[in-house]
């Protein structure tokens, strides 16, 4: 036990007890549904809350990019491996977004390592989250839009059948190529 051996902790680490171990897992558990669920990655979740129980931004930063690696990384296998995406094209943007989370990384790091200002972490962990969320919202109205405003509700995962009444609205396409036309 490091608290008999007089450990010098960091004024950042977290004390692990019980109440905050149940209260992390608690939060854990709900992020992984809320992945599972609508599809954003257990860091958007997990990373301000790391930030609330005083973890400190670098190490919250570099936990949250882990999860998303983890996570991404395995839903694109899955769409790659189900025939749904081309592999040349998930190559691409895997090299791509390499790339940008290197050089992103990198100057960020260089940043508060010269100023001192991890504050700059929260900042843009703050503004990835709000994005994605004004992100989410347009996506719905555009969706919403094109079809005439018609909010069919929950259906079937594979097909609708129309009538008269209803929207006319198709869930998945019959072809890959159809998504990457090019």
């Amino acid at each position: 036990d490091r608290l008999a051996v007089h450990y010098p902790f960091n004024e950042t680490d977290v004390l692990w007890d019980f109440q905050k171990l149940r209260f992390y897992s608690f939060f854990t558990f709900l992020a992984g549904i809320v992945a599972g669920l609508i599809g954003i990655g257990g860091g958007m979740v997990l990373g301000p809350l790391m930030i609330v129980m005083g973890v400190h931004p670098s190490v919250s930063t570099a936990t949250t990019a882990t999860m998303i690696l983890l996570t991404s990384s395995s839903v694109a296998v899955i769409f790659v491996m189900s025939g749904l995406v081309p592999w040349e094209y998930a190559l691409f943007f895997f090299l791509v977004c390499l790339f940008g989370a290197y050089i992103g990384k990198t100057r960020i790091d260089a940043y508060v390592k010269r100023t001192g200002m991890a504050s700059v972490l929260i900042g843009v962990l703050a503004t990835i989250i709000a994005l994605a969320t004004v992100g989410c919202i347009v996506n719905l109205f555009l969706g919403l839009s094109s079809a005439d405003w018609c909010l069919a509700g929950f259906n079937s995962f594979c097909s609708i059948k129309s009538d008269e009444d209803a929207c006319d609205v198709r869930m998945l396409l019959d072809k890959p190529e159809d998504l990457f036309p090019y």
